[in-house]
């Protein structure tokens, strides 16, 4: 199995294994990717228990970090790249802030973790990936986060640093607004 883990942000997922298949349109053409809502809520499932086990409370699913994130993971595999940064070169926290604004909160904090594998990641293996790496068992485990949002997508033939192999992108989005 081929993997990458992204540098920045947050978030894991643990212990459920999830079936990762390609899905057709209902024209019954392929598309170029595929969400993965199981692996999503599987993930969700395992961030909030590894953050049980040392004592911090769960996160909620924010529909505004969901949208974040699944913008990001189609973005990248379309786009054949793999960084925080979103394709016009913002900066992570800009585009989560289109979706998840800041305005009229006295606090705001967002984080991201990213990863990739090619064909698919477990939950397991993509919260061992995440735990195995300082920066993202530290937005893991960031007491501040309150809300989570997650996207994967598996993208067919994916250009660009993905070298056409077919692979599984997840964007995890966290954040804190009072």
């Amino acid at each position: 199995m081929q993997g990458r883990v992204g540098i920045i942000g947050a978030i894991a997922g643990a212990f459920a294994l999830a079936a990762v298949t390609a899905a057709s349109t209902a024209a019954g053409a392929t598309r170029p990717e595929t969400s993965l809502t199981r692996l999503d809520h599987t993930i969700v499932a395992a961030i909030n228990h590894y953050r049980a086990q040392h004592h911090l409370h769960g996160l909620s699913v924010s529909p505004e970090l969901d949208r974040s994130a699944q913008q990001h993971s189609v973005e990248m595999g379309a786009d054949g790249y793999f960084a925080h940064s979103s394709a016009d070169g913002s900066a992570f926290w800009q585009r989560i802030e289109r979706y998840y604004p800041s305005q009229h909160a006295s606090y705001w904090s967002v984080g991201e973790n990213l990863l990739w594998s090619s064909p698919g990641v477990s939950t397991g293996q993509a919260m061992q990936m995440w735990i195995a790496s300082p920066e993202h068992k530290a937005n893991l485990l960031a007491a501040r986060w309150r809300q989570i949002g997650i996207s994967a997508v598996h993208v067919l033939a994916a250009p660009g640093t993905y070298h056409g192999l077919t692979v599984t992108i997840i964007t995890t989005d966290f954040g804190v607004r009072r």
